[in-house]
């Protein structure tokens, strides 16, 4: 067996099957789509930030908000790894999300390594992913990371003064000084991980100087995720970003990517060149249908996504039922299906094959109706006529190199 820090993903076509979600028990027949990534949360939604655009941060429908001691037990991990392990034979994929995940302590991820080395099967390939805010990050950590190759995302949304317009502490203070202490700590360790940027009101309106800042501090691979919260009356919140204000960032981000775009990497780019060479991308917004990985939570309860963990949408619980019968539950059936759900302008776009019509969480946000076009349709628009000319071209190059174009060489995440 080999742990490292390979991601792979899988999926098919979906229809609704009944209802709205099905019963929590109902199976569909036959085969289904395989689970090939787990994102888990093993602190639940706890946090030991208090960022104020936080997604997770008091949500009434989180169905865990009240419980106190919000952990995964040695016992729930233990099965969630020997289970999956078996099912998923030969390629899995842990991602470990929050909340923050480094809550649930150093000794959970070594136990964790050592339930996949002890349950892993000769020629298996399992790989780990982990995205913190950083603040908890020392020697130890990242000696874990880079023994087992682990791939590391860390929360920072730009210079200090920008990232702490939002995003401090309990006590309210700003927290880019210990971010940047874990980002100086994993550079000293040589471990490799990339940034995860949220587009808020703080930093929307700089692109080139976000994009600076994180090259000046030797930084490859970005991400950068486009915020829309919105009042239960659908007026967005005030941190939100317009469709106009994402398009026009990330079209100058490009301009400034362009002419290092073999050393550098922006995961929304490289989806966009997995997508143009006909491979799927490593974004499931991008994906035909939800249905790309499932979420744990700290208890074993299984969703189909993380924006929805919700008691509609929950799939089954680890410790109860076999991933045979959680892979074809109608629920997921119906959710990966929401995808199809897209708005009529969606059916003629001449982006449809790109896009799919975008993600449920944000097309479902502002009205809570799945059949609303994305919020973000506008900006997407404005990134594809930039980018899929130069990007349609620079693939044919690559298509001329075979071995060069794999899912691994476009994307590192």
């Amino acid at each position: 067996m080999v742990v490292h820090s390979q991601h792979m993903t899988n999926g098919s076509p979906f229809s609704i099957l009944s209802g709205d979600t099905g019963s929590p028990s109902a199976l569909v027949s036959g085969p289904a789509p395989k689970i090939t990534s787990l994102l888990i949360k093993p602190a639940s939604a706890v946090c030991n930030l208090d960022c104020e655009y936080c997604f997770y941060l008091d949500r009434e429908a989180d169905p865990y908000k009240d419980l106190p001691a919000r952990r995964m037990t040695l016992d729930t991990l233990e099965r969630l790894v020997d289970t999956y392990l078996f099912y998923s034979y030969p390629n899995a994929t842990f991602a470990f999300q929050g909340g923050e995940p480094t809550l649930a302590g150093l000794d959970f991820f070594t136990k964790l390594v050592e339930f996949q080395q002890r349950f892993g099967r000769d020629g298996q390939n399992v790989s780990n992913a982990l995205q913190t805010n950083g603040v908890l990050l020392d020697k130890d950590w990242c000696q874990l990371f880079r023994a087992y190759n682990w791939l590391i995302g860390i929360s920072i949304d730009g210079p200090e003064e920008v990232n702490d317009l939002y995003r401090f502490n309990r006590a309210g203070h700003g927290t880019w000084k210990k971010v940047m202490q874990g980002i100086e700590t994993m550079q000293k360790e040589k471990v490799d991980f990339n940034v995860l940027c949220v587009l808020s009101q703080s930093n929307v309106h700089k692109p080139k100087e976000i994009y600076k800042f994180f090259r000046g501090l030797g930084l490859d691979f970005m991400q950068f995720i486009p915020l829309s919260e919105f009042h239960p009356d659908g007026t967005p919140m005030p941190f939100t970003i317009t469709p106009d204000e994402y398009g026009r960032f990330m079209c100058e981000v490009f301009e400034l990517w362009w002419p290092e775009r073999r050393k550098v990497r922006v995961r929304f780019f490289d989806n966009l060149a997995e997508a143009l060479a006909g491979q799927k991308p490593g974004s499931c917004t991008m994906h035909e249908t939800c249905d790309s990985y499932v979420v744990v939570e700290y208890n074993g309860d299984i969703y189909p996504c993380d924006f929805f963990v919700e008691k509609e949408w929950k799939l089954g619980n680890v410790n109860l039922d076999s991933w045979s019968e959680i892979s074809r539950r109608v629920r997921r059936y119906n959710f990966a299906a929401k995808k199809t759900l897209a708005h009529p302008e969606c059916q003629v776009c001449e982006y449809q094959s790109i896009c799919h019509g975008g993600c449920p969480k944000s097309r479902h946000g502002q009205n809570r109706k799945f059949e609303d076009l994305d919020y973000f349709c506008q900006a997407y628009k404005m990134i594809f006529a930039k980018a899929v000319g130069p990007l349609r071209e620079e693939v044919k190059k690559l298509l001329g190199h075979a071995a060069d174009l794999t899912p691994h060489s476009i994307s590192p995440y």
